[in-house]
């Protein structure tokens, strides 16, 4: 079993530092902690040991990602390798053994290209068992998923799996950090806070002043942190239990907030998705009606981005979605504006198409990638190559 010890040692510390500086090398408050690393590690590594360790505050911002706008809260480095060791040494390690396979967010080896995978995989699989693409999926969205996971739901499962005492307290404090002020709520809305859908982004514009530290609501994990991303992988298990275990959902996937089931009756998904209705109830999550909705196979279906289709012969179409497409011409077109502006350079452009085209090139996406491509030599490349044509002229 895993201890404190396990976060503190030096080692770990180092190790964490390393892998919670990838991408952010460049930032002077991760270079300032490195310059000084060991002094820094043997402070923490002190405040640790006993006890005094206080987590600084959080850097909030909003932030545009696929369309959606999140809140979110950063956190100073020196939290960041503390985060990084608890989750790496005691929650991963401990709380891993309990997810299902087939949950695929922010576990080492898995991710969004897997879940894509296992989903199609699972097609293949319904249609082999009922040699037809007549059936349905289920198809789960939360609203607001992360600032709705209730701090004493999430502990009180987590203490069934971290055995160690000293940990599950440590754990418990840094949880406790994301409580919200709510000091700004009369009497009957703080009563009632729980059961009411929290929406971070509103929350972020509200009147500073009315924050006064009175009242306090222990929901939400933000997002920004690791152990914001185990809790959400980890806080919804007993959903995933209860289908795969309890009703033997074998077509079953998650991906964080998102779920798909897929079964050749759909009666049978309504009463399910009426279950899990119950579940949510219990664990304070909200299942978003807009976004929930029962599909044909036949007819085609988008989960995570990605345009499902199963063919009566059994194929598996995999189409990337026209949201998808219109959002990065329309990225491309307002870099080709920066580029102009000098707030990007080329290389910036260059290394955000190909980190697109490379995500976009694992599914039946070939017209797509030469219509993309061909925008991209009109913004980009030909240009520079008129230009360089105008210059030789002069």
């Amino acid at each position: 079993m895993k201890d404190m010890r396990s976060v503190y040692d030096a080692n770990s510390l180092i190790d964490a530092f390393n892998k919670s500086k990838k991408g952010t090398a460049w930032k002077e408050s991760v270079q300032r902690y490195e310059a000084n690393l060991l002094r820094n590690v043997n402070k923490t590594q002190k405040e640790l040991k006993d006890g005094t360790y206080e987590q600084m505050g959080f850097y909030e911002f909003d932030l545009n990602e696929r369309g959606h706008v999140r809140h979110i809260k950063s956190m100073h480095i020196s939290d960041r390798v503390v985060q990084r060791s608890v989750c790496d040494n005691v929650l991963v390690p401990e709380l891993s053994k309990y997810l299902i396979y087939d949950n695929g967010a922010s576990m080492e080896g898995k991710g969004i290209h897997f879940a894509r995978k296992r989903l199609s995989t699972h097609l293949h699989k319904f249609y082999r068992k009922n040699k037809s693409n007549e059936g349905y999926v289920l198809l789960i969205d939360f609203s607001k998923f992360f600032d709705n996971i209730v701090h004493d739901g999430l502990i009180e499962e987590m203490r069934k799996k971290i055995g160690d005492k000293e940990t599950m307290s440590f754990v418990e404090k840094l949880i406790d950090t994301f409580r919200v002020d709510v000091s700004y709520m009369t009497d009957d809305e703080y009563a009632n806070c729980m059961n009411t859908l929290y929406n971070a982004l509103e929350h972020a514009k509200m009147d500073k002043s009315k924050l006064t530290g009175e009242k306090f609501m222990k929901k939400s994990v933000g997002i920004g942190s690791q152990i914001s991303q185990i809790s959400g992988v980890y806080y919804p298990t007993r959903i995933d239990n209860y289908c795969k275990i309890v009703r033997s959902m074998k077509y079953y996937g998650r991906y964080m907030d998102d779920i798909y089931i897929i079964h050749e009756d759909k009666e049978y998904l309504k009463g399910l998705l009426n279950d899990i209705h119950g579940i949510c109830d219990e664990l304070g999550l909200f299942i978003n009606p807009k976004k929930t909705q029962i599909v044909k196979l036949s007819h085609g279906f988008t989960f995570l981005k990605i345009k499902y289709t199963l063919t009566e012969t059994g194929k598996v179409i995999e189409r990337i979605s026209k949201d998808s497409v219109l959002r990065e011409r329309r990225k491309l077109k307002k870099l080709r504006k920066f580029l102009d502006e000098g707030k990007v350079s080329f290389e910036d452009v260059r290394n955000s198409y190909a980190s697109w085209r490379g995500g976009v090139s694992h599914y039946d996406s070939y017209t797509i990638l030469q219509n993309m491509d061909k925008l991209f030599d009109e913004l980009f490349i030909h240009p520079f190559i008129e230009g360089g044509k105008s210059n030789e002229q002069k």
